[in-house]
């Protein structure tokens, strides 16, 4: 079984990776090699570009985690072959049923990767941006291995130990 050393974090649209910091701290002292995302949010394709670039980068499998919009880039770059799993903090996916409301995005953002490779799915349960019951259908969708966090849509930043921990578990 390949070590999973490398972390890779994929920030909400329009933020600028910095609310991962403390998630980061976590898992550096760990000795993983955590990578933040610079997204450029011009478009999502960009976004997704951006990251795909950051994964051929890396010496190793990785764990790929997005937050909020940073779901739907993951549901797209987690094809690289670098990815081993998928880990979405209250984040949106791509390729759900429209109702969901995320389809509304043109693109290509769809892809079935979340059959090929293991997903997990972080609930914030006080959540008011992606409401709790709309995070559980997203990952039964994902067929994502689930897990409930105390906090609201920003529990990367209000609870760093416990995302640190499920990404652990991901890359165990």
């Amino acid at each position: 079984m390949t070590t999973i050393r490398n972390i890779v974090l994929v920030p909400e649209g329009l933020a600028d990776g910095s609310a991962w910091r403390g998630v980061h701290d976590e898992l550096t002292r760990d000795g993983f090699r955590v990578h933040i995302v610079l997204n450029p949010a011009l478009s999502p394709q960009d976004d997704v570009a951006v990251t795909r670039r950051v994964l051929d980068g890396l010496d190793g499998p990785a764990v790929l985690a997005g937050h909020g919009h940073g779901g739907l880039v993951i549901s797209a770059a987690g094809a690289h072959p670098s990815v081993a799993s998928l880990v979405y903090v209250a984040a949106f996916l791509a390729g759900l049923p429209a109702r969901c409301g995320v389809d509304a995005l043109d693109g290509p953002l769809t892809a079935p990767v979340r059959r090929h490779k293991p997903v997990w799915y972080l609930v914030a349960t006080e959540d008011l941006i992606i409401p709790p019951p709309v995070q559980h259908m997203m990952a039964q969708h994902a067929g994502a291995k689930v897990v409930e966090v105390i906090g609201d849509h920003a529990v990367h930043v209000s609870q760093p130990a416990a995302v640190a921990h499920l990404l652990r578990e991901a890359a165990a």
